[in-house]
């Protein structure tokens, strides 16, 4: 970020404010950051995902409707399925920028 382009700490709103601090705080756990992780490679139905990352299919949806009111992930609706994906890619940014930050030796 540019001087430019960074704003006074003072002028964040309230309503950003939250909105930066949910994004932390759905990428500080761990099974939303692997569903995330999944969801950067592809499109992905419940199933697929609890399968994929050996989750039960309950915990994928409770992680996947944070994730859904914070607009983090998509989803699309094929006959019966909602097949989802990310739907943020700053939100991918970061979390590859800090998956490359803790690999760094």
């Amino acid at each position: 970020m540019t001087e430019e382009n960074a704003q006074n700490p003072a002028d964040l709103d309230e309503e950003t404010l939250f909105m930066v601090s949910q994004t932390f705080k759905a990428l500080s756990d761990p099974t939303r950051l692997r569903i995330l992780h999944l969801l950067f490679h592809g499109e992905y139905s419940v199933n697929e995902i609890a399968e994929n990352l050996s989750l039960l299919q309950s915990t994928v949806s409770h992680q996947l409707r944070f994730l859904k009111n914070l607009r983090l992930v998509k989803f699309r609706r094929e006959g019966t399925t909602l097949f989802y994906s990310h739907d943020d890619e700053h939100v991918i940014s970061l979390l590859n920028q800090a998956i490359e930050h803790s690999q760094h030796s």
